[in-house]
């Protein structure tokens, strides 16, 4: 619901004229918006695509939506895998709310060691 509301109101010339002089409307529209121009906006995405290479390939601790954690949590839960909130407490039935996200570890069947984490808010 929410998207289809930014969506109408990106489509509105008053608004779209409003946001581009006032600049606490500027601020508040760039936490949604990759950009103005098509170059701003392929720098976003670059970023982007950047942070999660390094969260999937360095850290190998991909980020994913709540929805998504939600979802896979839960059949974690069903399972009746142990689970927690550390690498070192993966047993200890918590989760962790480190950077603003979402985190748990648990084993894989196979015995490795698995974390999920939500994107930070």
């Amino acid at each position: 619901m929410l998207k289809a509301a930014f969506l109408w109101l990106s489509e509105q010339p008053s608004i779209f004229r409003f946001v581009r002089k006032n600049w606490v409307a500027r601020k508040l529209a760039s936490r949604f918006v990759a950009g103005e121009t098509i170059d701003e906006a392929i720098a976003a995405l670059r970023d982007l695509i950047c942070h999660h290479e390094e969260q999937y390939y360095v850290h190998d601790s991909p980020e994913i939506s709540d929805a998504e954690f939600d979802a896979i949590f839960g059949r974690v839960k069903e399972r009746g895998t142990p689970f927690g909130s550390a690498p070192g407490r993966f047993e200890d039935g918590k989760l962790n709310d480190w950077n603003g996200g979402r985190g748990v570890y648990f084993k894989s069947p196979d015995g490795h060691v698995l974390e999920l984490m939500t994107v930070a808010q």
